[in-house]
């Protein structure tokens, strides 16, 4: 399996504070591990698949990683809140 950060992403990580930096890229490795590994995934981990092949997982209540998985490759788009998540699948929907 083959894992690729989109600019977009670490664009999207720069507004956020050292700390949520860091718990963000945590959250980004630990879902590899669990991708790339065939692990179990369990519930409190906020995997959830939103439409198609893009995914979301949660940091805390607030930040969330979209990505898309599509067979072997996982790519990381974006970090955010609820609406900047909204707000890009919608540009996605009508780019199509």
């Amino acid at each position: 399996m083959r894992f690729e950060f989109k600019p977009s992403f670490e664009d999207s990580i720069k507004r956020f504070s050292a700390a949520d930096k860091a718990g963000i890229k945590e959250v980004a490795c630990k879902i590899i591990d669990i991708l790339s590994q065939d692990k179990f995934l369990y519930k409190g981990i906020g995997l959830k698949r939103l439409t198609g092949d893009y995914w979301e997982v949660r940091k805390g209540r607030k930040v969330r990683i979209i990505f898309r998985w599509n067979k072997d490759l996982v790519e990381f788009i974006l970090a955010g809140n609820h609406s900047d998540i909204k707000r890009y699948l919608r540009r996605q929907s009508n780019a199509r």
